[in-house]
């Protein structure tokens, strides 16, 4: 399988976690929240939000142009930070987190 097709997979299948547990559906930030200079967009929107609106969809973006993967990528430790701070669910808190690995991996490996 091609990187930007395992991209795409594992991109997916991180928004099959994210809806399996319930942290799908949010509202979507106001347009000026996405030119945000900070990293994950932390004064602008939640982390949840920066994953699905920003991560996912450029990522998303990136993988259908094929274009060049970013020279590394780790999310899943913020994303793992923010989740335990939220009191997600142990259970939720590991499948999204090693879904999101799944996702750095694939970027940074390619």
């Amino acid at each position: 399988m091609g990187a930007h097709r395992e991209l795409h997979t594992a991109l997916l299948d991180l928004e099959a976690t994210l809806k399996a547990a319930d942290l799908w559906r949010m509202p979507t930030p106001e347009a000026r929240a996405f030119s945000s200079q900070q990293p994950f967009c932390v004064d602008t929107m939640s982390l949840l939000q920066w994953l699905r609106f920003v991560f996912i969809a450029r990522l998303a973006s990136l993988a259908e142009a094929g274009g060049p993967m970013p020279a590394k990528c780790e999310v899943a430790p913020a994303v793992a930070a923010y989740l335990q701070q939220e009191q997600t669910p142990a259970h939720h808190q590991l499948l999204v987190v090693r879904a999101v690995e799944r996702v750095d991996k694939v970027v940074t490996e390619n």
